[in-house]
């Protein structure tokens, strides 16, 4: 059900998920659907724990094996290209996952990666935590924007994104 889920969420948005279009693909009487989840918020987060889920797998992924800046870099690329790859199902990540019961061990593992990446530079704690803030009001930003077709001047993108990646970096090697 959750597939089916996403790819409604794939097609038409978050705001285009209801239970009445996932058992129209499923072809059962919506009443059906009950069976397996309580609500339609419940299929939402549910939703938002397989985005979690394929973005952490993506990250771990992207900083297997790389350390310091490389990580941080290739951790920040594998973010955007998540978000512009996928914007309507991104609209599903949960803004906060750690504070949901369903969605809390998703949100945790994903936020491990990013505390793991920032590890090189020494932060922990506080410093950790605002690090990893950081990082992702800067993808976030960026990549929603981008997604949205929202820069229009012609300067190359991915100038900018780098320009912001070494932005970032710098500021973790103050904090060092």
């Amino acid at each position: 059900m959750v597939e089916v889920a996403l790819g409604i969420v794939d097609e038409h948005g978050l705001e285009g998920l209801t239970l009445a279009a996932v058992a129209q693909r499923c072809e059962v009487a919506t009443p059906s659907l009950y069976k397996h989840v309580a609500s339609l918020g419940e299929l939402k987060a549910l939703v938002g724990v397989r985005v979690l889920d394929d973005m952490t797998d993506r990250f771990t992924a992207a900083v297997l094996g790389r350390g310091g800046d490389e990580a941080v870099t290739a951790l920040m690329h594998a973010y955007r290209a998540y978000v512009t790859a996928n914007p309507k199902r991104y609209s599903a990540m949960p803004m906060d996952p750690l504070h949901d019961p369903i969605q809390k061990e998703a949100g945790a593992k994903q936020v491990d990666v990013m505390f793991a990446t920032l590890r090189g530079y020494g932060l922990e704690g506080p410093a950790a935590v605002h690090a990893a803030r950081r990082l992702r009001v800067l993808v976030h930003g960026f990549a929603s924007i981008e997604s949205a077709g929202g820069f229009g001047l012609p300067e190359d993108l991915d100038g900018t994104y780098d320009q912001l990646i070494q932005m970032y970096l710098a500021s973790l090697r103050k904090e060092s």
